[in-house]
């Protein structure tokens, strides 16, 4: 066996000596395995490492094997009594150091980023940057650690236990900043960590898991590289509590192998994000954002917005605006600078988008209203804006990940609006824009999602105690914020019968 191509598809060379010959032929069979990660080859024991954009190979990295998973986990355990006796404020303060020394590195990152995923440069330096600059961030994780007195007259108090060691299962598409917000509460809580990045993006995680491995004590973030093999075996290995972001499929197949050890999860999935945007909204802002947070890292984001519901008074108005704005949105390498986005992660994926969009244009349950600019073979998609699409399409409830924007008209009503924002599996986040606010609050308490960005975006826009949430569908846990740093550990009342002295 040479390599494996495809989930059931292999490669083999076979010998004829004696006819000095070795034939390489390729079999499909029949497997029910679970496919890899984006199509990822795994050859010859490494991770053939692709530029999206040019298909160059970037590296053939080392899989890790099932001995090294125990391994891992076996360091891990071992490295976690002592890193919990360390008082907060030191572990925080070697939090801060490990920011300051991935800093060191951010330019390297973000070109490292921009090769294996595809993204463009400037959003993978801002991606580096904000995982870098987290100074003020571990303050606020480690409040959220803190002691807690609840009783003053008896001094009962609340302290905070690390569950052990973390397994952290990191996606491709913010490959960088999710190692990161995950990472940090799980160590600042006293755990250690096991980190399995994506088979797509081995060499970002490698980089990232250097500037830990520099600055903290020996095993206290281990490094696993792989596809799904090694993702199982981290899982239903001795470790305490898995933290993935990444598909829904993926997440529940985790929930069920942490099922027998009752291991905790926090699960940051998939979603299909609406946007509704009433009559009274300010158009400029709404299409503005529409746009942006449609095409953003190429629409490769778990909340962007994938679904707009548009008061069909200004629906017209409201799909010029867009379209003007689209068009500007070239697609190209993401080193070039006129890209606003690059290519699409892999074939695999443009693949999804492709059938999606084609198969509503075909059946007539949407309008093409313009595509923009840039090269179509390869992985590129170009950004295309969609109008009149209908409910109960592949692309108006399952998850697209690409650069479209899609438009429904709707008839204005309140009641609609939460409707045709709850009529989704997902629930992960959801924006209103108008100028009546009480209208909008009163809709967003409907709408039931883990965040709803009125008149703005809300990742960009929310305070950093603000929980990450996956309503429904999108998740299992909190990702950030306050309720989600204490996810990380487990509290534990000091309770005392006498007042305190």
């Amino acid at each position: 066996l040479l390599g494996r191509v495809a989930p059931s598809h292999f490669i083999f060379l076979q010998p004829y000596p004696e006819d000095g010959l070795v034939v390489q032929f390729r079999v499909s069979i029949d497997l029910q395995v679970s496919p890899m990660v984006q199509g990822v080859v795994i050859e010859e024991g490494c991770i053939v490492d692709v530029n999206p954009s040019t298909q160059e190979v970037l590296a053939r990295v080392p899989c890790s094997t099932l001995e090294d998973v125990t391994a891992a986990v076996s360091r891990a355990q071992a490295a976690q009594l002592p890193w919990a006796a360390k008082p907060l404020v030191d572990r925080i303060s070697l939090l801060k150091q490990v920011m300051k020394k991935l800093a060191e590195h951010h330019e390297v990152l973000a070109q490292l980023i921009t090769k294996e995923m595809g993204k463009v440069v400037s959003e993978a330096e801002e991606e580096t940057q904000e995982s870098c600059d987290k100074d003020d961030y571990l303050d606020l994780i480690a409040a959220a650690n803190a002691d807690e007195v609840v009783d003053e007259a008896s001094g009962t108090m609340i302290i905070r236990d690390p569950h052990g060691v973390v397994a952290i299962l990191s996606p491709w598409n913010y490959p960088a900043l999710e190692i990161v917000l995950l990472a940090l509460p799980a160590l600042a809580a006293g755990n250690t960590v096991v980190l399995k990045p994506s088979e797509v993006v081995p060499l970002v995680g490698t980089k990232v898991a250097e500037a830990f491995q520099t600055v903290l004590p020996a095993g206290t973030l281990e490094l696993l590289q792989g596809d799904g093999v090694i993702g199982e075996a981290l899982v239903k290995s001795s470790v305490n509590m898995i933290g993935m972001t990444g598909s829904c499929a993926t997440g529940k197949k985790i929930m069920a192998m942490a099922a027998p050890s009752l291991k905790r999860l926090v699960l940051e999935l998939g979603g299909k994000d609406p946007m509704v945007v009433f009559a009274d909204a300010d158009l400029d802002l709404a299409a503005a954002d529409a746009v942006t947070w449609s095409l953003s890292n190429c629409g490769q984001i778990c909340c962007a917005v994938e679904r707009i519901y548009v008061e069909e008074c200004i629906a017209k108005d409201f799909e010029e605006r867009v379209a003007k704005k689209a068009k500007l949105w070239h697609a190209g390498d993401g080193f070039a600078e006129a890209s606003k986005i690059g290519p699409m992660v892999s074939s695999m994926q443009k693949a999804h988008v492709t059938k999606q969009v084609d198969e509503a244009l075909a059946a007539g349950k949407a309008r093409l209203v313009c595509r923009g600019d840039g090269p179509t073979d390869g992985n590129f998609y170009p950004t295309t804006v969609l109008a009149d699409v209908q409910q109960g399409t592949s692309i108006s409830k399952d998850e697209t990940f690409g650069p479209v924007v899609c438009i429904t008209a709707f008839d204005g009503k309140e009641d609609s609006a939460i409707r045709l924002s709850n009529d989704s599996e997902y629930g992960l986040a959801s924006y209103v824009y108008t100028k009546d606010l009480e209208k909008a609050k009163r809709v967003a308490r409907s709408i039931k999602s883990g965040q709803v960005g009125i008149n703005c975006y809300s990742m960009l826009a929310a305070s950093p105690k603000c929980p990450w949430i996956g309503a429904k569908g999108s998740g299992f846990g909190y990702h950030s914020g306050v309720e989600g740093w204490k996810q990380f550990s487990v509290p534990k009342s000091l309770v005392f019968s006498n007042p305190s002295p």
